[in-house]
């Protein structure tokens, strides 16, 4: 069909308000699953996080400078183009 999206299927979409009342979880369960996700989450030592703060920082700096070398040498050449 071509109205029909991915996702939910057209039945669903077309039904009455109910059916997104019952999709709605209290505050409450959201933060015990909020929890529960965190507690799953395998997080860096102090080292990897000194790395990887690291390695973000240089390429950072290397993109920066990058940058910074195209933009000068465009305006150099902008100005020898057109004065």
């Amino acid at each position: 069909m071509a109205t029909q999206t991915r996702g939910q299927s057209a039945e669903r979409r077309s039904g009455s308000g109910a059916a997104a009342k019952r999709d709605r979880t209290t505050p409450a369960l959201f933060i015990r699953q909020v929890a529960a996700e965190l507690r799953k989450v395998i997080w860096p030592t102090r080292n990897e996080l000194v790395t990887y703060t690291a390695v973000a920082l240089i390429f950072v700096i290397i993109m920066s400078v990058i940058v910074l070398t195209l933009d000068y040498g465009f305006t150099k050449l902008m100005f020898w183009v057109f004065g």
